[in-house]
């Protein structure tokens, strides 16, 4: 397949953890197997951008500019525990050939939506596609002193936000060890969704790794992440579009990013 067509868009992740009135610097970037080209944060391009904390939620769309990009989105970090950035996209559309749209299909775990074309006759057209993205980034954040007392539980990173398609970690990644199973659910809709391909990707120098499973009837999936750092979950679901011109697919596009932290000290990571 030509890889190139199956871009993958997150927001980058930040080296936690990160202390109380600090700033995190997020980026966004496109591109293919963990590594991409950055991109700009514009307001016209942007349906919704909430920063979610333990204190509440922030709409952060006022921020950015409304004319031009702006290369990173500066995050003030005010709350202990876990930060969630969260960002929809406005549609795009694309129009690929025929070979070319089934191959990314079958790529992303879309065997279905070939097996809808040839039963409709439709499998020698080109694929006519509008998608967007659902992206996610957690950051960890700690006290600037040491507390005096133990910090209540912080559910945020599990906070489900309302997106289209919606990657929901169920144990907190800021919080693993390399070697742990990630469990995530995924929902569309509001509503568990089953049979979706879920790809983990880690990258390092020298070796690039993508961990595959598929979510069961409850939209639940569990990925192991045998490495410390960068990691994003992406998960691609497809539906038949529906009032919109020489459109014939809405795609979603789900993205969840975070660092895993190394292990302690005198504690290998595996290899």
């Amino acid at each position: 397949m030509p890889i190139a067509l199956a871009h993958e868009f997150w927001l980058v992740p930040v080296t936690t953890p990160m202390t109380v009135g600090s700033v995190a610097h997020v980026g966004i970037k496109v591109g293919e197997f963990f590594q991409g080209e950055p991109l700009g944060w514009s307001a016209p391009q942007t349906v919704s951008l909430g920063l979610h904390t333990a204190s509440g939620n922030l709409d952060m769309l006022p921020l950015l500019a409304l004319r031009g990009a702006t290369p990173e989105l500066s995050v003030p970090l005010r709350t202990p525990g876990t930060t969630m950035l969260t960002f929809d996209s406005q549609p795009n559309f694309i129009t690929l050939p025929a070979d070319t749209f089934h191959a990314y299909l079958h790529y992303e775990g879309l065997d279905f939506i070939k097996a809808r074309r040839v039963a409709s006759g439709d499998d020698k057209k080109p694929g006519r596609e509008r998608y967007r993205r659902f992206v996610k980034t957690l950051i960890r954040v700690v006290p600037a002193a040491p507390a005096a007392t133990e910090p209540e539980p912080d559910t945020t990173f599990s906070r489900v936000i309302g997106q289209q398609l919606e990657i929901v970690p169920l144990n907190n990644p800021l919080t693993m060890a390399p070697g742990d199973d990630l469990q995530v659910k995924l929902l569309f809709e509001g509503k568990p969704l089953a049979g979706a391909l879920v790809k983990a990707w880690h990258r390092k120098p020298g070796q690039f790794l993508v961990v595959h499973a598929m979510t069961a009837a409850d939209g639940t999936a569990t990925v192991t992440l045998p490495h410390p750092g960068a990691w994003m979950v992406s998960v691609v679901h497809m539906v038949p579009a529906v009032g919109v011109k020489d459109t014939d697919w809405d795609s979603l596009w789900a993205n969840l990013s975070f660092g895993l932290a190394a292990p302690a000290s005198g504690q290998p990571a595996l290899q």
